[in-house]
C-alpha cells in the first residue's frame, strides 16, 4: 500500500510539471522580463485596436495593414504637416526601450502632444492595458530609426508628408 501511494504521489508531482507550462506561459521581453505570454498577446490587440500601426509602422495604411509583424511600431519618415507645423510618428520600439514600465505608464498618462496623435484617447486608457503595450513592443528587438524632427508652421518639409489644409 505504501508503495502505491508513492507512485501516485509521483504521478500527480508529474502531471504538475508536464501541465504547468500550459497554464502559465511567459514571454521573454526586450527589457529581460519574463511576463505572461497572455499579456503579450493582449498589448499587440491593443495595438492593432487603438490604431499606433497607423501612423508609428511605414506603410501600414496604404498595404491594408499587410507589413510583417517584425516591421511594428517603428516609426515612420511619413511627414504630417498642419497649422501646427510637421510632426513625424516616433519609432516606439527605440522609445519603449529607453523607459522601464512605470515610466511608460507615466508617460502614457501624460502625454502631450501635436496632431494628428490623440494623446487624450491614449491619457484614458488602462494602466492594464498601457502596461500590456509596453510589454507588446518590447518583446522586439531594437529596430529602426528616430523619427525626423518636429518642423515648425511655414516650414516645408521633405516629401513624403501629407498635408492638412483646414478652412
Amino acid at each position: 500500500m505504501k508503495n502505491l501511494k508513492s507512485r501516485c504521489q509521483g504521478g500527480i508531482a508529474v502531471g504538475a510539471i508536464v501541465l504547468l507550462p500550459a497554464t502559465f506561459t511567459l514571454a521573454q521581453t526586450g527589457n529581460g522580463l519574463d511576463v505572461p505570454a497572455k499579456v503579450v498577446e493582449h498589448g499587440r490587440y491593443i495595438a492593432i485596436i487603438s490604431g499606433c500601426n497607423d501612423c508609428h509602422t511605414p506603410n501600414y495604411g496604404v498595404a491594408e495593414g499587410q507589413v510583417p509583424e517584425e516591421l511594428w511600431l517603428t516609426g515612420d519618415a511619413l511627414g504630417w504637416r498642419g497649422p501646427w507645423g510637421t510632426t513625424y510618428p516616433p519609432n516606439l520600439r527605440l522609445l519603449a526601450d529607453k523607459l522601464d514600465e512605470q515610466q511608460w505608464n507615466e508617460m502614457t498618462h501624460n502625454l502631450r502632444t501635436r496632431p494628428p496623435m490623440p494623446w487624450f484617447n491614449l491619457n484614458e486608457m488602462s494602466r492594464e492595458d498601457s502596461s500590456a503595450l509596453y510589454h507588446y513592443i518590447r518583446s522586439f528587438e531594437t529596430l529602426g530609426e528616430p523619427a525626423p524632427p518636429y518642423l515648425p508652421p511655414g516650414e516645408t518639409p521633405p516629401a513624403p508628408y501629407v498635408d492638412f489644409i483646414l478652412e
